[in-house]
C-alpha cells in the first residue's frame, strides 16, 4: 500500500530553519494540490500552508513571512520551508497531497489523496 512519507522535522532553536519533505512511498504521479498541517497535543489539526492546483497559495496568519510551500513536479515531492522558526511552531507536522496520474492515451486522470504520518518539529530556547 502506497505511503506518503514526510521527513525533515527535528529540534532547532528560535531564529533556526527547517524543510520539510513528503514522497509518495512509489509512483503515484504528480502533486496536484498540497497542504501542510501541525498539531499540538490537547488541539485540533491547523492548516499551515495549501498549494492549489493552479499554483496559488495560502499561509496561516502566524506563519505569514516566514514559512513557504512549494512542489517539485520533477521529483513529485513536496516542501515546506520553514525560516525564523519559534517555540510556538512546535508541533507535529502532517502533510496531505492529492496525487494525479495520466491513465489512458484520451488523458483520463486518476487521484489519490494521501496523508502522512507526520514529523515532530521541536523549537526550543
Amino acid at each position: 500500500q502506497v505511503q506518503l512519507v514526510e521527513s525533515g522535522g527535528g529540534s532547532v532553536h528560535p531564529g533556526g530553519s527547517l524543510r520539510l519533505s513528503c514522497a509518495a512511498s512509489r509512483d503515484i504521479g504528480s502533486i496536484h494540490a498540497l497542504g501542510w498541517y501541525r498539531q499540538v497535543p490537547g488541539k485540533e489539526r491547523e492548516l499551515v500552508a495549501a498549494l492549489t492546483s493552479d499554483g496559488s497559495t495560502n499561509y496561516a496568519d502566524s506563519v505569514k513571512g516566514r514559512f513557504t510551500i512549494s512542489r517539485d513536479y520533477a521529483k513529485k515531492t513536496g516542501y515546506l520551508q520553514m525560516n525564523s522558526l519559534e517555540p510556538e511552531d512546535t508541533a507535529v507536522y502532517y502533510c496531505n497531497a492529492e496525487f494525479r496520474r495520466v491513465v489512458n492515451v484520451e488523458g483520463a486522470t486518476a487521484s489519490k489523496n494521501l496523508w502522512g504520518e507526520g514529523t515532530p518539529v521541536t523549537v526550543f530556547s
